[in-house]
């Protein structure tokens, strides 16, 4: 699969929408096992679900460049 050998590369900027989709799915992963985090749910899930769909759309854009 030529997928997994397209070469990319990402600013620092770039790089912040990625990790905050990162970040984000943990804290998602973390509702479910403490009580701290469920009252953030909603938020978590938002921030995650715009940087996933932000994250994704970098990605296919540069490996089309």
């Amino acid at each position: 699969m030529n997928f997994f050998k397209i070469k990319t590369s990402w600013s620092n900027a770039e790089f912040i929408i990625l990790k905050l989709c990162i970040a984000s799915a943990y804290i998602l992963v973390g509702t479910y096992f403490h009580d701290f985090f469920y009252n953030y749910f909603i938020p978590v899930l938002v921030v995650f679900g715009i940087t996933v769909i932000w994250s994704v759309y970098l990605w296919i854009r540069k490996m089309r460049e």
